[in-house]
Order: structure tokens, then sequence, then C-alpha cells
């Protein structure tokens, strides 16, 4: 998949930080904080601080199923389950966060990489078991443009989302100075777990430098 970009201004309006918190089946998780720096009907610019993830690294064809093998529980306990559960150096469990965050390299002739990652509210997460095979990130304070959707994130709508959000920047913002850092790239964050039926959150994030972000 290729995006078609326009150059782009944008003036900087601050919002309020988000909550540090949400509430998902019943059970209280933390989540990133972030100042929204623009916001449109259909989407908006975020600029969140510091943040460590812990972050597996899946080779395949399939969004869903890389997703699957990188963290959900069922039908095996997986990487990133793990480590949260307590498979890291110092035995410590970790606090549900929220979103999973599903990183995808948009695909080449050998298939695609999808970076799967949760966050860590820890300031100096400790080291993955070596057998998980995982590693940990730390992301500088940046920005992303994002685009919520309701529903299951599946193979057959995350690209018409990403596309969505690519038509919307076109659309409303014009001008010189906007950045996109990564164009062969797209997140996809799902903030509820796989048996939450009902008023699901997704979104698509694509990484841009604006007026007001850092470079």
């Amino acid at each position: 998949m290729e995006f078609c970009w326009v150059p782009m201004i944008l003036l900087v309006c601050y919002g309020y930080l988000s909550s540090s918190s949400l509430v998902q089946s019943g059970l209280a998780v933390d989540s990133l904080q972030y100042t929204v720096v623009h916001s449109e009907s259909d989407f908006e610019i975020r600029l969140y601080g510091e943040s460590s993830w812990a972050t597996a690294l899946v080779r395949g064809n399939s969004f869903q199923n890389s997703t699957k093998l990188g963290f959900h529980r069922l039908p095996y306990r997986t990487m990133l389950y793990q480590y949260i559960h307590g498979a890291n150096v110092n035995s410590i469990r970790f606090t549900i966060t929220a979103p999973i965050l599903t990183s995808v390299i948009i695909p080449q002739t050998n298939g695609s990489i999808y970076l799967v990652r949760t966050y860590i509210t820890a300031k100096s997460p400790p080291q993955p078991n070596p057998e998980l095979n995982l590693q940990i990130d730390k992301w500088r304070s940046h920005c992303v443009a994002v685009r919520n959707f309701p529903g299951f994130a599946r193979d057959d709508n995350v690209e018409k989302e990403v596309e969505a959000l690519v038509s919307s920047l076109n659309k409303h913002l014009t001008g010189t100075t906007t950045i996109i850092q990564e164009r062969s790239s797209y997140t996809v964050a799902q903030y509820n777990a796989s048996h939450h039926l009902t008023g699901r959150l997704n979104q698509v994030w694509i990484n841009v430098t604006v007026l007001g972000c850092p470079y």
C-alpha cells in the first residue's frame, strides 16, 4: 500500500491532557497521557510524552495473526503476556495498560514485519527473560495523527482506516511544514480485550511532525 501526501501546516491548539486510566470491562487500566495539538471531526494530532514499551517482532502476512502471536493470551500465553506477568529478570508483574499497539511495516516481497507493543509504566523496565525474544523500546516525545474506529481491527479494515486518515489529512490541512516521519509504516492501537464485544475502541496512528511537536 502506498500513501499520497500533500504538504501541511498546523496551528497549535493545546487541549486537555487525556486521562491516565481507562475502564475496560470493569477493570481500570493505565494508558498514555497526551496533549491534543490539533483536532478535526474525524481525526486529531496528539503529542505524546516519553514512554517505554515491551516489543515483540513478528514476521507474517496477517495483522490479526501477528498481533495474536505477539500478545493475546489465548490459546497460548504469548511473549508479551508472559513478560507483564513476571517473565522478566526482576520477576515483576505489571498492571494492565492500554492500548496494545501493532506497528505494520508496509509489505515487501517477502511479507510484512509487525511490531507488537505493550506500554510499560515503570521508568526503568526490567529486561525480558531471554527466551521471550523481546526488547524494551524507549520512545521520545513525538506527535501522531490519530483516527478512531469501532468494532474489531481486522485484516480487511485496517488499511481502509489508514487510507481514510491520509485522505482527511490531505483534505483538512494544507501548507508547507508538516513532516511525515514514517511513510512506509502505520500503527494500529487496540484498547479492548478480545472478549469485549461491544463499545470497542481502535485507532490508526501515523507519526507526524508539525508546528508545536518535537523534531
